[in-house]
C-alpha cells in the first residue's frame, strides 16, 4: 500500500507514531535509508492527527455536532465526525506523498528489507550513551528554536500592558471588596481577574493580530478570537482551548471537557447577533487543525 504512493514499508512506523506526536515520528525516519523516502515521510507525517489535536476535536464536536445515531447503536454522528477528522489526514497524505515522489523527490520506491540479526542483551552503558547523545543533539538543535519561539509567543500575548486598563480593574477589585458579602467575595474577585485577563489578551499584540487577520478568516466563519487562538496555538495545538477560555472570560484553566467553555462557544455571536459558530464553521476549524502543521516543535 505504501509502495503504491511512493513510500516504503519503513515509513509505516513513523506514520503510525505521528498519531501520538509528529516529533518522535520525524526522528524515527532516520531508519529509512533512501533520502527521498525519508524526506517524503517527514513532510507527510504532520498530516496524521496527533494527540494534541484531540482536545480541539472534542470541544467542537461536543458543542456543534448533534449527538444522534448514524448507523443505529454501532456509530453515532459525533463518533463518525471524530473518525473523519483522523481519516482526512490519511486521505490527503496519500496524494501528497505520491506527488512529492513524482516531482521534487522523484525516486524509485525502495523494497522493504529487514535484517534479523542474532539478538543479544543490550549493554546499559551503550544505551545510556546513545540516549544522552541523541537527547543532547535534540536539545541543542531544536530546543533553542523552541525556547526562543515560546518566549516570543508569550511576549506577543503579554504586551503591551495598558496602565489605564490595569487601573480600571484594580478599582473594580476595590469596589468588590468594599461592597460584596464575604461569602461571595472570592468568586466576584475571580470574575474580575478573568475579565481583566480577557481584556489584556484582546489588547495584546496577539489580540491585535487576531483583529488584523479577521477579514481573511471571516469567510471561513471565524471571528478574531478563533484567528488569534490559532496563532497562539503555534507553540502547541492544544493551547487553543486555554486561549479560548481566557478570551471568553472563563480563565485559562478550562479544558475540552469544560461545560462553561462549551456553552460560551455555543453562545458566541457576531455584532449583528448571529451565531459565530455553526456546524460548517466548526467543521472548518477542525479540518484546519487536521491539516495545518503549525506545531512549533514539529517544524523545528
Amino acid at each position: 500500500l505504501l509502495t503504491w504512493c511512493g513510500l516504503s514499508g519503513k515509513s509505516f512506523i513513523p506514520l503510525l507514531s505521528s498519531f501520538a506526536c509528529a516529533v518522535p515520528a520525524i526522528m524515527a525516519t532516520r531508519s529509512i535509508e533512501d533520502r527521498h523516502d525519508r524526506l517524503t515521510t517527514i513532510l507527510v507525517a504532520p498530516l496524521m492527527s496527533c494527540s494534541a489535536r484531540l482536545p480541539v476535536y472534542i470541544i467542537f464536536i461536543a458543542a456543534f455536532i448533534p449527538d444522534r445515531p448514524l448507523l443505529g447503536t454501532f456509530l453515532g454522528l459525533q463518533g463518525f465526525t471524530l473518525f473523519a477528522m483522523y481519516s482526512i489526514g490519511i486521505l490527503v497524505a496519500i496524494p501528497v506523498a505520491w506527488l512529492l515522489k513524482k516531482t521534487l523527490l522523484k525516486s524509485e520506491a525502495s523494497p522493504l528489507l529487514l535484517e534479523l540479526p542474532s539478538y543479544k542483551w543490550p549493554n546499559p552503558r551503550t544505551i545510556s550513551l546513545k540516549v544522552y547523545q541523541n537527547s543532547k543533539n535534540f536539545v541543542l538543535r531544536a530546543g533553542s528554536i523552541i525556547l526562543a519561539t515560546t518566549i516570543f509567543m508569550w511576549a506577543l500575548a503579554y504586551f503591551p500592558r495598558s496602565a489605564a486598563l490595569l487601573e480600571h480593574y484594580e478599582q473594580q477589585r476595590v469596589q468588590v471588596i468594599n461592597t460584596t458579602p464575604a461569602g461571595a467575595r472570592e468568586q466576584a474577585l475571580k470574575a474580575v481577574d478573568q475579565a481583566e485577563a480577557a481584556a489584556l489578551l484582546q489588547q495584546s499584540f496577539l489580540g491585535q493580530a487576531g483583529h488584523m487577520i479577521e477579514p481573511a478568516v471571516q469567510p471561513l466563519g471565524w471571528d478574531w478570537r478563533i484567528g488569534m487562538a490559532t496563532l497562539a496555538a503555534f507553540p502547541a495545538r492544544e493551547v487553543v482551548i486555554s486561549v479560548l477560555g481566557t478570551v471568553f472570560s472563563l480563565g485559562s484553566d478550562h479544558d475540552e471537557t469544560s461545560e462553561d467553555l462549551l456553552h460560551a462557544l455555543q453562545g458566541a455571536v457576531w455584532p449583528d447577533g448571529t451565531p459565530v459558530f455553526t456546524v460548517p464553521s466548526a467543521l472548518s476549524i477542525m479540518v484546519f487543525f487536521a491539516l495545518c502543521a503549525q506545531c512549533m516543535s514539529t517544524l523545528a
